[in-house]
């Protein structure tokens, strides 16, 4: 039988020493103290725990996966998918706060975003701008947060972007502006307590009105620091697509909020005597806006702004700007008469009086009928807004102050290229202008006639401009302003009531006469006499030193210088208020001198000058018939054509021998025209 080994048991206290007694078999707490390294260590493992120790021993093993606290996703194939969380390891996460001061030493590198194309950008925008667009257009009150997102377009650097911009908020503002115009709520509205749609509607409107006006501080800017010229994409400048913008929305919405802001921007455009496409287009917009105004408002601001310009710029502007004027619908609207400083209104007495005469008797049941139905368009009238007769009536008036103003101070100094203007205008406004003013009007256009004769006025009316380079020097034509100084004169006779003409006024005009029969010898050799300012004229040949002529140098009216002289002529020989009341020897004279000219007139000209003399002569056969005679002729002595004086010129001793010159003339018209004047001499028509 094998011999089985025996099991080893290990023995767990050292033998004990001479003189000791052997340690107990449990471990003790106790300290012992008795001596030796042995009996050191024994005391030292005493003190241990072992199973405390082996029980905080970390423990090696698979690490455990951490729960996901994320929500599931739904990918766009339709699955759904958990989102897993990066992992952070032991290490990181213990070395963490050793790191935390170095990481912030770091630079922070930026991580650059891919550049987009520029022609992406544009389509972009195009589709951005699109989507604001057409959610203000379905309900504007519900989005009113997209005005603001407009205008962040705006501050695009895209040159393109902007004016997509601003043409896309152009669009918007038409379409959304209502037919009033919104105040801005004060303290006292604010405080009021209103209904959630009352709360809700002034939202939008403040909202409205706040990015309104953003959007025309935003067109003012470039109207004012945009270049001109084609932009870098190859449209229209920055400048001009703001100008078209302010220009549209004045002529579509000029009854709402910030008129004056658009009128700004126009009104400066037009104080520049630089011509081009946005001046004209300011130019048409103002006259546009004269023409649709009902209320007159609009108009006096357009008319307080440009008068106040130009007295600024010491009116040195072009004339169109001036014959603006022309446009406003008081010329045919207004009734009163006014000057620089007052308007005759109609007294109340002679409404009074008018009213006794015009009333009608009416029972008690249809006055009081009467009375409801005036309180119901009373209600009817102010719910449509509509403006009385009285208020367009005091707007009108202090336009027609602002425009008399203007033209007076500019013929007082008499600015060169503004005086055509200034006479035309005064001749329109002739009807509106008060009897009170007529003396003093009167002895400004004699004073401008007798310059103009002694050629005072040429000195020092060159002038130019800063700012204006290679603008050319304004030449004046006394010539055409004399002849439009005496349509004013008579003009201002013709536009009175013929009644109160008679009764009350007693205007010498005599000088004016005079004048005009002075310079008809003149005018007959002017080889420009059916040129206007707008005709093209050719170089002399026979003096090359002399600088081409253009038609900058006949800025001072449209009308051709035979037109002005046929319109002079036919006030002092035909008036309307009193035609058989002109002088024998003042139809005789000027008869005689006016076929004279024809033989030198050119062939329109020549036409239009017979044609006038047939009316002459009808009106007035017997008064010149002795001029055709020579047994019947009334006057003694000699014939003076050069006479300063109508009535000295003796036209009687002579007769009419240019009829048969002008019977030969090469024109069929010319000759047509002498035979029809003579019938009517004969009593043959």
């Amino acid at each position: 039988m094998a011999r089985v080994p025996a099991v080893k048991r290990r023995r767990l206290t050292p033998p004990a020493s001479d003189g000791e007694e052997s340690s107990p078999p449990t471990l003790e707490s106790e300290p012992r103290t008795t001596g030796g390294k042995s009996n050191q260590f024994f005391n030292n493992a005493s003190s241990w725990n072992l199973e405390q120790d082996y029980e905080n021993r970390p423990r090696k093993g698979k690490k455990r996966e951490k729960e996901s606290t994320r929500l599931p996703i739904k990918t766009s194939d339709g699955l759904i998918q958990q989102v897993e969380v990066p992992e952070v390891t032991e290490e990181e996460s213990d070395l963490e706060w050793l790191g935390a001061d170095e990481s912030m030493e770091e630079e922070v590198v930026e991580v650059k975003k891919p550049a987009i194309p520029v022609r992406q950008q544009i389509i972009e925008a195009k589709e951005e701008l699109a989507k604001i667009a057409l959610m203000l257009n379905e309900d504007p009150e519900e989005n009113i947060g997209a005005f603001k997102a407009l205008a962040k377009f705006g501050q695009s650097p895209i040159t393109t972007v902007k004016k997509l911009a601003l043409a896309t908020q152009l669009a918007v503002y038409k379409d959304v502006i209502p037919g009033y115009r919104i105040r801005p709520l004060n303290e006292q509205d604010m405080e009021t307590k209103v209904s959630k749609e009352v709360k809700k509607l002034r939202a939008y409107e403040q909202a409205l009105v706040g990015g309104y006006q953003g959007y025309i501080r935003e067109l003012a800017k470039l109207a004012e620091s945009g270049r001109d010229g084609p932009s870098q994409d190859g449209g229209p400048s920055l400048r001009s697509v703001a100008i078209a913008c302010a220009c549209t929305l004045l002529t579509a919405v000029p009854h709402f909020n910030f008129r004056g802001e658009l009128l700004k921007i126009l009104v400066k455009k037009l104080s520049l005597r630089k011509v081009d496409d946005d001046f004209f287009k300011c130019r048409e917009t103002i006259e546009t806006l004269f023409r649709n105004d009902d209320d007159g408002t609009s108009s006096l601001d357009a008319v307080a702004l440009l008068t106040k310009m130009m007295k600024a710029r010491g009116y040195r502007v072009d004339e169109s700007v001036l014959n603006t004027f022309l446009h406003l619908r008081l010329l045919s609207e207004f009734s009163w008469k006014a000057s620089t400083n007052h308007v005759d209104r109609p007294s109340k007495k002679d409404e009074q009086k008018i009213a006794k005469k015009q009333r009608v008797f009416r029972t008690k049941k249809e006055r009081k009928m009467l009375k409801e139905q005036k309180v119901i368009e009373k209600e009817m009238a102010q719910a449509d807004a509509t403006v009385s007769h009285e208020e367009r009536d005091r707007m009108q008036s202090e336009t027609l102050k602002l425009v008399f103003v203007t033209y007076f101070r500019i013929l007082k100094i008499r600015s060169p290229n503004l005086m055509g203007a200034v006479l035309e205008g005064l001749a329109r406004y002739a009807h509106l202008i008060n009897q009170d003013f007529f003396g003093d009007l009167l002895e400004a256009l004699k004073d401008l006639i007798g310059h103009a004769e002694t050629g005072d006025d040429l000195e020092g009316n060159e002038y130019t401009e800063e700012g204006d380079e290679g603008d050319e020097e304004a030449t004046r034509n006394l010539t055409r302003e004399a002849l439009l100084c005496i349509i004013t004169a008579f003009a201002l006779l013709e536009g009175q009531d013929a009644a109160k003409a008679q009764a009350s006024l007693s205007l010498d005009l005599s000088f004016f006469i005079a004048h005009l029969y002075q310079t008809l010898h003149a005018l007959s050799l002017n080889p420009d006499i059916e040129l206007s300012a707008k005709s093209l004229h050719l170089p002399d040949p026979n003096n090359l030193s002399a600088p081409p002529p253009t038609t900058a140098n006949n800025k001072i009216n449209i009308q051709t210088t035979t037109v002005l002289l046929l319109r002079s002529l036919a006030s002092v020989l035909t008036p309307p208020l009193a035609a058989r009341a002109v002088p024998p020897l003042r139809i005789a004279a000027f008869t005689k001198q006016l076929l004279t000219c024809s033989l030198h007139l050119p062939e329109k000209s020549c036409i239009a000058m017979l044609g006038l003399l047939d009316r002459v002569t009808k009106t007035h056969e017997k008064k010149v018939a002795a001029l055709w005679n020579t047994e019947e002729r009334r006057g003694d002595g000699q014939f003076d054509a050069l006479s300063r004086e109508v009535e000295g010129s003796n036209p009687f001793a002579t007769t009419i021998w240019e009829g048969e010159i002008l019977r030969k003339h090469y024109c069929p018209a010319v000759r047509d025209g002498v035979k029809t004047m003579e019938k009517n001499i004969l009593g043959l028509r």
